[in-house]
């Protein structure tokens, strides 16, 4: 059978050290800081963490993330992001933690203002969150070589003056146990990205602004907004 379309290429990031990840789906976190879930205006005590996807091909690595358009609100949320390279379903906390390959940084970009108009009409975030280049992205450096812990620091930077920081500590769910919560809703297989929240201090972008997004231990990520 012939194809209608030519092959299409897989996204991939690269990896700490030589080698690609490749990449099947991105999950999100919502509100897994309670400092941030707060700034959100929501109760952290009363509502769990939730989930949502962007497109995997909404990773990008370059230096450069242009300004998406049909928004005047653009955000910065910096975040852990787990590299799976195992999976299943209903994962216990223990295989869950055997399913996650590597750490990297990420910066979940979002249309604030779409999603404000989402949230007032009860309606999809997809175009809020799961826009082009959405998800920059930092290498992957494999578990092995890293020493990832709740003392951890987390922050990012724009134009050279914090905006977020904290400790990946002060995450409601671990690692382990938002793979596991996950997995009660999808299979997870090899190749998925888990973004896992971000701590407060959200806040917009403009253009020829400059990002660094960093975690304690892997490869910073930093862009300019065009």
């Amino acid at each position: 059978m012939s194809k209608l379309l030519p092959s299409l290429s897989q996204p991939y990031v690269l990896v700490e050290g030589g080698g690609i990840f490749p990449v099947r789906r991105i999950y999100c976190v919502g509100r897994n800081y309670a400092d941030h879930a707060r700034e959100m205006g929501s109760d952290p005590d009363r509502e769990p963490p939730f989930f949502f996807s962007k497109p995997a091909d909404a990773v990008i690595q370059g230096h450069h993330v242009p300004y998406p358009p049909m928004t005047s609100d653009l955000h910065h949320e910096v975040e852990l992001v787990l590299a799976l390279a195992g999976g299943g379903r209903d994962l216990t906390p223990e295989a869950a933690d055997d399913a996650i390959w590597g750490y990297a940084v990420g910066v979940d970009l979002t249309r604030r203002d779409l999603q404000a108009e989402a949230k007032d009409k009860g309606r999809p975030w997809d175009l809020a969150k799961g826009f082009d280049h959405s998800a920059p992205i930092g290498r992957i450096t494999p578990r092995t070589a890293v020493d990832i812990g709740n003392a951890t620091a987390i922050r990012l930077s724009v134009d050279g003056t914090v905006k977020q920081q904290g400790t990946l500590g002060q995450m409601s769910w671990a690692p382990a146990e938002i793979v596991a919560r996950l997995s009660a809703y999808v299979a997870l297989k090899p190749g998925d990205l888990i973004f896992t929240g971000t701590p407060s201090g959200v806040g917009p972008l403009q253009r020829d602004q400059h990002v660094v997004a960093e975690i304690e231990g892997l490869s910073k990520v930093m862009f300019t907004v065009e």
